[in-house]
């Protein structure tokens, strides 16, 4: 992800006009004074004597930063800031700053990962940086929550608590509550920090916005390996493509926690250790294989425990175990059940049969022929199953992420979806013999896709109400400012959608290019997430096999996509220079259009296609 700055001119300027005692209030409008004594708890103090700072312009929620005082310190705490409009939480990416070091207005203190990037987070202020209360690598942190705490003066680093209101150790152990519902054989569970060297755990990251569990497609690192900044430790599989994971610091490959080829690996789930120090790396290894192993023996134990615990009167039998105490003449009071509310199971017997400590009972002549008609059922019942298992025979083919994300998307858009479906002829003889001429004249090389692209791009630029999305939080239209196009390529691990940005303003060579660049790229899994995210407009191409039209589902957020056939031709009258109808062979293409009919009505749809009539009936002016 790019790195980004952010600067906020109201800060600067708030540094000028209050004094060092009160200008922290001036970087937020909600920020608090508060007072603290020794040994009692952080509380609100009055501030009915300063003024001048409730200004409208005042009112930024860029940052929340605290002032705290008391008689022997002074300090501030500094929240996780809002870097961008949507941002409610962020990931602490990393610390450009350790604790105890000096910092001057403008220092980047930290690296954090929004929702949309990884941003610089700037001191506005001078001092120390004493105490740093959410380490790197945190996940998920709400903004607002305190994430360091810094002082003016530097004997004041030693006077700072070890943490602001509880808000730091109340937050972590609700963030690991939730890892233990959702994965509660988490590697994080089967770790004690406290037994390790000094070490970092690498998570799961996220690498699309929409990515919340992730494969390992491979380790490039292996464990005890040097690694630099920059080296690349494995590849993960996505949902949209095969992404690079690089580290950001330098050390050695101590522990690899998710092997390679793991499926569905939740994002902030531990994959990998990593040491400063060589050394470390036999500890760490040794520690984690212990814990695993304490942890593997407890719940077999316990599972020994509660079988025993269930065995208890039987109430009912299951008529798999029926037929199975008939055919070997057993005793029921004799077998242990272990089903829910006393019930005794097929693999109850099963398992006491194969035991051989139990003998048949005394069997009469007339539980001999029921015995026998059971027997014979039970046989007939196996073979027909084993005939039908030989003539049914399948094999599973397993899906990729990108696969599964895929079929869910495309579900929900046609569950919540409003599809229109437009559909026209048009005629493909003048893209055609514009193909050729820049071949022949030219030397340019261009496909019959890449001047529909440029041609779809050319009306959207025409018709801008065509080039629009539904804002379901607003329940509104939103108009696109670019013409992205996204265009619909197969894979073996799914379709791909890259994008060709900004389209109509591209020459059609400068789209062929393009569109083969971002292909190979996209066979390759190696598409970059800023490639393939966003679009404003999908095409869906199959003209290429014995597809004449086809409707295809939109891609949300996007409200249309346009699928193109073959061209095939066809006969039809055309009027010749004597006024007379004369039969004529023509090459026809048929466009459908599905859309979003809260953005698309029956005039928009309709000015759209009218503009692509135009563009495909005089082609040349695209070249203008």
């Amino acid at each position: 992800m790019a790195l980004s700055r952010l600067r906020h001119p109201l800060f600067s300027r708030s540094l000028r006009i209050l004094s060092s005692s009160t200008r922290s209030l001036s970087r937020t409008s909600n920020s608090t004074i508060f007072s603290a004594a020794a040994q009692s708890s952080i509380r609100p103090t009055s501030c009915s004597g300063i003024t001048g700072i409730n200004d409208r312009s005042m009112k930024s929620k860029w940052t929340d930063v605290k002032y705290f005082s008391s008689s022997e310190s002074s300090f501030e705490v500094l929240g996780m800031p809002a870097l961008s409009p949507t941002m409610t939480q962020g990931n602490i990416a990393k610390w450009r700053k350790k604790e105890g070091e000096k910092i001057e207005v403008g220092d980047v203190l930290c690296e954090i990962e929004t929702d949309k990037a990884t941003l610089e987070f700037e001191s506005l202020e001078e001092g120390f940086l004493a105490k740093i209360l959410v380490p790197e690598g945190s996940k998920d942190v709400p903004v607002g929550q305190p994430i360091a705490i810094t002082v003016e003066d530097e004997k004041d680093i030693q006077n700072v608590p070890a943490s602001v209101g509880g808000q730091v150790e109340e937050t972590k152990p609700a963030q690991q509550d939730v890892t233990d519902e959702k994965k509660p054989e988490s590697t994080s569970t089967m770790i004690n920090a406290s037994e390790l060297p000094p070490h970092a755990l690498l998570e799961m990251p996220a690498l699309s916005p929409t990515m919340n569990q992730g494969n390992i497609a491979k380790w490039r690192k292996q464990e005890g390996d040097k690694i630099e900044v920059g080296d690349i430790l494995c590849e993960i599989e996505t949902d949209k493509a095969t992404l690079e994971f690089e580290t950001l610091e330098e050390g050695y490959l101590a522990k690899i926690l998710a092997p390679e080829g793991s499926k569905e690996v939740a994002v902030g789930h531990p994959i990998a250790i990593t040491v400063e120090d060589e050394s470390d790396i036999e500890a760490i290894k040794n520690s984690v294989n212990s814990s695993s192993t304490n942890q593997q023996k407890a719940p077999q134990h316990d599972t020994k425990s509660e079988v025993k615990a269930q065995k208890t009167k039987i109430a009912r039998i299951s008529p798999a175990a029926k037929l199975l105490i008939a055919e070997y003449g057993l005793d029921a009071s004799t077998l242990n059940a272990t089903g829910h509310y006393g019930t005794l199971l097929k693999g109850d017997v099963l398992s006491e049969i194969k035991s051989g400590k139990l003998s048949p009972k005394p069997v009469s002549p007339k539980e001999k022929v029921l015995s026998s008609q059971s027997h014979q059922q039970v046989a007939a019942s196996r073979e027909s199953k084993s005939n039908l298992g030989q003539s049914d025979s399948y094999e599973d083919f397993p899906n990729s992420q990108i696969r599964k994300v895929i079929a869910k998307r495309l579900l929900e858009s046609k569950q919540n979806t409003p599809h229109l479906y437009l559909s026209s002829d048009v005629i493909l003889d003048p893209l055609l013999s514009l193909r050729k001429d820049l071949k022949e004249q030219y030397d340019v090389k261009v496909s019959v896709n890449d001047i529909i692209i440029k041609v779809v791009a050319a009306a959207l630029r025409n018709v801008p109400e065509a080039n629009a999305y539904w804002n379901v939080e607003k329940g509104e239209v939103v108009l696109n400012d670019s013409v992205d196009i996204s265009i619909a390529v197969a894979t073996d691990k799914g379709l791909m959608t890259p994008i060709i940005k900004n389209a109509d303003q591209k020459t059609i060579s400068a789209i062929s290019s393009e569109v083969k660049e971002l292909a190979a790229k996209a066979r390759d899994g190696k598409l970059k997430p800023q490639e393939f995210q966003g679009g404003t407009f999908s095409i869906s191409n199959l003209g290429m096999f014995p597809v004449d039209k086809f409707c295809a589902i939109i891609n949300p957020p996007q409200a249309c996509i346009l699928a193109v056939g073959r061209g095939n031709k066809v006969v039809e009258p055309v009027l010749g220079d004597d006024g007379v109808e004369k039969p004529s062979v023509a090459t026809k293409l048929n466009l459908t259009l599905s859309a979003d009919h809260r953005v698309f009505d029956g005039k928009v749809g309709g000015a759209f296609l009218s503009a692509l009539q135009s563009n495909f009936s005089d082609i040349r002016r695209l070249l203008l």
